[in-house]
């Protein structure tokens, strides 16, 4: 008799239903019949849409099998009232269910599956532990109860400090629960523009309107069907804690979706959500990544390029940020003066650093060569500025040929260039006028990592 096992798992973040049975021509013959199937090269196994017409497809194409190994994972609850579903797969939902008390904790162990972890996601404080693969609920109202009812099984008391629940297999796919989050509402989806619109006309950057136009958007298809009117306090807690945090998301990003909500409830609404409240994560301290002089040197003389060549060494040379090199006129040039002019940079904040004729003799052998129009550094198209997708992509190239095995990016020039002046006895002040710090605080990571202060520490091992 042959027999087709199926088994639930997440493939390219969508819910697939996966077909594992012994090598036989008809049945692959059958399977390729089914509309929406595909090969998976990693698993060596067909798989299907997790949906009730390919299930339905599925059964129509194998009727003639009779023993179908009953799903290890039960299906979405629209697929649990077809008809298609047989008392014996139905009986398999409460299976493999394990709930336990210990203290003020209950532990949850049960196969997943989407709808079951939704029901979990309704008690207030429930969270996934990665390392035991189970839920944990406080144990404290009627969460017991509710539990009890609907899972409709007896809970064991089982201290788990003494007796811990056996460690299962991990699930395949996705360690985490995965929540497809809904499309945006009417109603939400013309408050993300709207508030879009409300950043241009502020004149925030383009970047920073992207940014939070998107931060706020997840926000508001997690707490859906809820409005944005509608949202408090405790529904940015659970998108930190039920969204971000699964996913491991950076510090930056919930930084950045704290930053947009309280901007766009504070302006967009005058709203249940106290944004004054909302509590930031543990501020992050990463020293600062810098490269030898030794290897700016080799990056930078590995380029044969005029123009690439010029743009690197540019940025090293005056402590650029990408978006300014690309922003670079040519009038931005004052050489009788040997200065650098940078206009409306990061925190529209302008700014002069000084330039010495080794790179002004640079620039105008650039300059005869490519005669740019408009932009310093443009693109194939005259007039049109350079990627900076591209500009990195030259980065990559020239690391990449230096023989540097380091994931260097342009900031690290930038953080080169402040480093090697603390290192020459530049006075931190002006390194911060030079960066367009608006903070001390800011330039004085690098202090950190400053060669010169830290080779005087003698380890008292080397007196041993």
């Amino acid at each position: 008799m042959k027999t087709i096992r199926l088994i639930r798992s997440v493939h390219k973040n969508e819910e697939r239903l996966f077909l594992e049975f012994d090598y036989d021509t008809e049945l692959i013959a059958l399977a390729k019949a089914i509309p929406g199937i595909a090969w998976s090269r990693t698993r060596k196994c067909w798989h299907i849409p997790d949906t009730k017409d390919a299930y339905e497809q599925l059964l129509s194409v194998f009727p003639h099998i009779e023993d179908t190994t009953p799903l290890v994972q039960p299906m979405k609850e629209a697929v649990l009232t077809g008809p298609a579903m047989t008392e014996k797969i139905r009986q398999q939902i409460t299976a493999g269910i394990e709930i336990c008390v210990t203290g003020k904790q209950i532990q949850v162990k049960l196969p997943k599956n989407e709808t079951d972890i939704q029901f979990l996601l309704t008690f207030k404080y429930a969270r996934w532990n990665k390392t035991g693969f189970h839920w944990v609920i406080p144990n404290y109202g009627n969460n017991l109860q509710l539990l009890e009812n609907y899972f409709n099984t007896r809970i064991t008391d089982l201290d788990f400090s003494k007796e811990p629940l056996p460690k299962p297999e991990p699930p395949i796919g996705e360690q985490y629960p995965i929540t497809v989050l809904p499309p945006l509402t009417t109603e939400n989806k013309n408050d993300t523009e709207r508030f879009g619109q409300w950043m241009e006309q502020k004149r925030y950057s383009p970047s920073t309107i992207t940014t939070y136009v998107q931060a706020i958007g997840v926000f508001l298809r997690f707490i859906s069907p809820k409005t944005s009117a509608e949202a408090t306090n405790q529904d940015m807690e659970c998108f930190v804690y039920q969204y971000m945090i699964p996913r491991r998301l950076s510090y930056s990003y919930q930084n950045q979706a704290i930053n947009a909500a309280k901007l766009f409830f504070k302006q967009m609404r005058g709203t249940l959500l106290i944004t004054e409240q909302l509590e930031r994560p543990r501020r992050e301290h990463k020293l600062p990544n810098v490269l030898s002089k030794e290897e700016v040197k080799a990056i930078i003389q590995v380029l044969q390029n005029q123009k690439h060549r010029t743009m690197l060494s540019l940025i090293y040379a005056c402590g650029l940020r990408r978006s300014e090199l690309i922003n670079l006129k040519p009038l931005h040039i004052d050489s009788k003066r040997h200065l650098l002019i940078v206009l409306n940079a990061k925190g529209k904040k302008d700014r002069v650093i000084p330039i010495s004729d080794k790179t002004i003799e640079m620039l105008r052998g650039y300059y005869k060569l490519y005669l740019p129009k408009t932009w310093l550094f443009e693109g194939q198209i005259t007039g049109e500025q350079y990627s900076e997708t591209s500009l990195q992509e030259v980065l990559k190239h020239a690391v990449r040929k230096a023989n540097i095995h380091k994931p260097v990016t342009l900031h690290w020039l930038r953080h080169s260039y402040a480093t090697h002046l603390l290192e020459s006895g530049t006075d931190l002040r002006y390194i911060q006028e030079l960066l367009g710090h608006k903070s001390s605080k800011t330039t004085e990571i690098y202090t950190h990592v400053t060669e010169k202060s830290l080779g005087k520490i003698k380890s008292p091992f080397d007196d041993m």
